[in-house]
């Protein structure tokens, strides 16, 4: 079964076609944020967004993309290979939702320690225990992307919002190499679905590219389907509209 790495979210490397292919969807997004095909947006992320569709938006989300897999391929095998050259297996813990959308299993992965006299198990703060979602976050090669019900327990989240605060802060990773304006995953994917070719309704294209409310960490506050630029990318959590009633009865957040 496929793993969806829960709480990040990386670049795309393929999602809207070849490069010239995607910029193509990405200018006709533009356009239309202009030309008043997308004024039922907000003028703010209309303007957020066209300042961040550039001409090389497109090759530079997707370089980016392929740049975050290369890293987390090194990560793995760095981190799974034992003194004597052996491998090491692969965890993956299933949490929150368990199976999104397109069927993949939601999971953190680390190493697998067998927990054997020759193979203990490192304590808790170990670096070692560290998941390689958190690592990717941790050295920028993928922005947090925290979505209810699928919320780390509160001493991992506070992990994890320190180590994307850093990486936001030094711009590390897709950020030093690719630009502070870099689209990030489902910035560009919304975009791309603005695209299409020929939208039969404009609300139609709007409601497929945004389907959920963020949430402000900071304030627990919600800022709606349409105002997340308004807050920095580790300070966003995700509420699926259709799931927002039960997440306001479990969480502490408010309108």
């Amino acid at each position: 079964m496929a793993v969806r790495m829960v709480s990040i979210d990386t670049p795309e490397s393929h999602y809207g076609g070849a490069p010239a292919t995607a910029q193509a969807a990405l200018e006709r997004t533009r356009t239309r944020l202009l030309d008043g095909t997308y004024d039922a947006l907000p003028q703010d992320l209309r303007d957020y967004l066209v300042s961040r569709i550039t001409p090389d938006a497109a090759q530079r989300h997707q370089a980016a993309g392929q740049a975050a897999a290369e890293a987390h391929t090194a990560m793995v095998a760095d981190r799974l290979n034992r003194p004597d050259g052996s491998q090491r297996k692969m965890a993956v813990i299933a949490t929150g939702e368990l199976v999104e959308g397109n069927g993949r299993l939601l999971a953190y992965t680390a190493p697998w320690f067998t927990g054997s006299a020759s193979d203990p198990l490192p304590p808790r703060d170990d670096p070692r225990r560290r998941t390689f979602n958190l690592d990717m976050v941790a050295l920028g090669w993928a922005a947090t992307f925290l979505i209810y019900p699928s919320i780390p327990p509160a001493r991992d989240l506070d992990l994890l919002l320190e180590d994307a605060e850093a990486a936001w802060t030094q711009q590390l990773g897709a950020w030093n190499e690719f630009g502070k304006d870099l689209l990030l995953g489902y910035e560009y994917r919304a975009c791309i679905k603005l695209g299409v070719r020929e939208p039969a309704d404009p609300a139609e294209a709007i409601g497929q590219a945004y389907q959920r409310v963020c949430v402000d960490l900071r304030t627990l506050t919600e800022v709606g389907l349409y105002g997340y630029h308004h807050v920095p990318p580790q300070h966003r959590l995700w509420i699926w509209a259709t799931d927002l009633e039960q997440a306001r009865t479990d969480l502490p957040i408010s309108p």
